[in-house]
């Protein structure tokens, strides 16, 4: 009897083990009670409510980075079905710092960063300004521009009191032709300041105009002689 038992030892212990070895993974990885979990991270956009009609946020961070628990043998968690949001119900203009709320599904949430956002609340103002007509390219000495027509001739620009304040123009460019020709087309306008840097913030409306432009032959030389 002994001699069956040690024949072939090794190879029985070692059957035994992965019999053991078996049983114990299709029995725990069963068990919903142990099932294995990992750590999941996403980053999800950082919006606003609440917001006062009239009134813009601006805050530096765009996203959070949620880590969440979730079960590694369930489906991942996408990030659609995660929101960080910063309430600003009765807030006026003013600069705040607010704590990101997490809306999401019943989730094992470990952490998320930023906690909070310094964001600055700013009133909408409006300012009519004249659109200015700007030619790029080479110019040929013998075409001229012969009449100029811009519609609407003035837009409207949307910011905060600041922005506004560093707006020196709203142009158009367009290329100056070489041929005598009429050019009309649709063309963006911009909100720039003295450099001619557009301002970013400031929204322009209409958000394109017509612009028509008559290039003729110059009649210098016939006047001259």
């Amino acid at each position: 009897m002994l001699t069956l038992v040690r024949k072939n030892f090794g190879l029985k212990i070692l059957a035994l083990a992965l019999a053991v070895s078996a049983w114990a993974y299709f029995h725990f990885s069963a068990n919903p009670q142990i099932t294995a979990h990992f750590d999941q991270q996403l980053s999800v956009p950082i919006t606003v409510t609440g917001l006062r009609a009239g009134n813009v946020a601006r805050f530096n961070e765009k996203e959070a980075l949620v880590t969440i628990v979730a079960p590694r043998n369930g489906p991942a968690i996408k990030p659609d079905e995660v929101k960080a949001v910063l309430n600003l119900d009765e807030k006026t203009s003013g600069v705040y710092n607010i704590p990101i709320q997490i809306i999401a599904p019943p989730l094992d949430i470990r952490s998320f960063s930023p906690a909070s956002i310094t964001l600055e609340i700013a009133k909408l103002e409006e300012r009519t300004v004249p659109v200015a007509v700007e030619y790029t390219g080479d110019r040929k000495n013998d075409i001229v521009v012969d009449a100029v027509v811009v519609s609407p001739r003035t837009t409207t620009l949307h910011g905060t009191a600041n922005d506004l304040a560093r707006v020196n123009a709203v142009r158009i460019a367009i290329p100056f032709l070489r041929d005598p020709t009429t050019y009309d087309a649709m063309t963006k306008p911009i909100a720039t300041d003295l450099r001619g840097t557009e301002v970013a913030g400031v929204q322009v409306f209409p958000s394109a105009v017509r612009v028509r432009v008559r290039f003729v032959k110059s009649t210098t030389e016939k006047t001259a002689k």
